[in-house]
């Protein structure tokens, strides 16, 4: 009977490790990408502003935009409006496409210029590729542990087809310095907007950031 005894408890002790849950393994940290200009976001490593395209006039086309309702990504109503005589940079954004690293200069360019009269405006978009299929949680936990962001984001929308969003509806008549207007090309399309609201430039996708253009644009949109 001891030796039988013996037996059992070993076999006892296999059963409770196989009925145990497997650990949980911990959760990776996120890792952080930073852009070749603007290393660690760091607005002292952003180019000087180079040329800056023409900005569009655009008089009263985009009157109604500024009224039109938004949600923030927590879900909290606002308009463009809520951002009166500020300078803005409007972008489409994903957090997994290939031009995602941009949020640093994005940050970047907050960083700088945001005291100054100046705000990037973020509207995420899942219509290229599905790269923003996650929730406004998902998107809000990504770009806060990634890229640090802070500047605002807004609700998920479409930007192109027959449910695109009001805003972009007013924007994509705005053509760019090659001539293309109509249609967002991909994530990551920007557009700079004086603080007076009269004047608009459009760049595409690859166009980063930090590109001196880009800055450029932005300095002479800031207030006046």
């Amino acid at each position: 009977m001891p030796r039988l005894a013996a037996i059992m408890v070993p076999l006892a002790l296999v059963a409770c490790k196989q009925d145990a849950p497997a650990a949980q393994e911990p959760r990776p940290t996120p890792s952080v990408i930073y852009g070749a200009t603007a290393a660690a976001e760091d607005p002292a490593n952003l180019p000087a502003a180079g040329v800056a395209p023409p900005a569009v006039a655009v008089g009263g086309r985009l009157a109604a935009m500024w009224n039109t309702p938004l949600q923030t990504l927590q879900g909290q109503p606002t308009t463009l409006g809520a951002f009166h005589g500020k300078a803005l940079l409007v972008v489409n954004v994903a957090s997994k496409c290939g031009l995602t690293p941009q949020y640093t200069a994005l940050e970047a360019l907050q960083k700088k210029y945001g005291e100054r009269g100046f705000s990037v405006v973020g509207f995420p978009c899942n219509q290229f590729g599905g790269q923003e299929p996650g929730s406004a949680e998902d998107i809000q936990e990504f770009c806060s542990a990634t890229y640090g962001v802070t500047f605002p984001m807004m609700e998920k929308v479409d930007v192109n087809g027959d449910g695109r969003h009001a805003i972009y509806q007013s924007l994509v008549t705005i053509a760019d310095d090659s001539g293309h207007s109509g249609d967002i090309r991909w994530n990551f399309e920007k557009f700079v907007i004086g603080a007076d609201g009269e004047t608009v430039t459009r760049f595409s996708p690859k166009q980063k950031p930090d590109d001196p253009a880009v800055i450029a644009a932005i300095e002479a949109a800031l207030p006046k």
